[in-house]
């Protein structure tokens, strides 16, 4: 049994986690993403196998009676998101690092699955006020929407203390420099 090494990446939405994660995966390494599972529809050019895993609802409750995920939520009736354990293997068996983007309650089950085995990252906004203008600027949410997500901030937020390493993002390109050191000395 190969022993990769599993890289969870968390922060409340706007926070530069994305931007973060794909500088990571550019760089060479040998990391790859793990792809969660959902029981919602495919959007625009999203892909089975590629974005997401696409199930259907019951399909997904399915796997979660067989035990099948390492973490999963319903963030909406029926709209599940999850990481099934059988996706981890699939890239340890590969000879490479599992990189996962999961909210933090998910990033906290994933860590305390794995232990020392897995490096849990929180990627925190310098500012609530910076996270607003961060949302405001991206143009992709309602006003409502933006609301919605500074709440959930909020309560992300009081997570952090339970990952391994909190990175404030004042600045992207130094955020993106400090991950990658700190994921090469973990996977070295």
């Amino acid at each position: 049994m190969k022993t990769g090494k599993l890289i969870i990446i968390s922060a409340p939405s706007g926070s530069g986690k994305s931007s973060v994660i794909r500088h990571l995966l550019q760089q060479g390494l040998p990391l790859q993403f793990s792809i969660s599972a959902t029981s919602r529809a495919p959007r625009g050019n999203e892909r089975n196998g590629v974005d997401y895993y696409f199930l259907t609802p019951e399909t997904f409750r399915s796997h979660i009676e067989k035990g099948d995920f390492l973490e999963y939520e319903e963030v909406y009736k029926d709209h599940f998101y999850g990481t099934l354990k059988s996706e981890v293997e699939r890239i340890v068996e590969a000879g490479k690092h599992v990189v996962f983007d999961v909210d933090v309650v998910g990033g906290c089950r994933i860590k305390t699955f794995y232990g020392d085995r897995a490096l849990a990252i929180f990627i925190q906004p310098p500012s609530v006020d910076e996270l607003r203008r961060r949302l405001e600027k991206r143009g992709t949410d309602t006003s409502e929407m933006i609301e919605n997500r500074l709440q959930k901030a909020a309560y992300e937020l009081s997570f952090a203390p339970e990952f391994d390493v909190i990175i404030v993002n004042d600045e992207l390109a130094a955020t993106q420099d400090k991950v990658l050191q700190i994921v090469r000395d973990f996977i070295h």
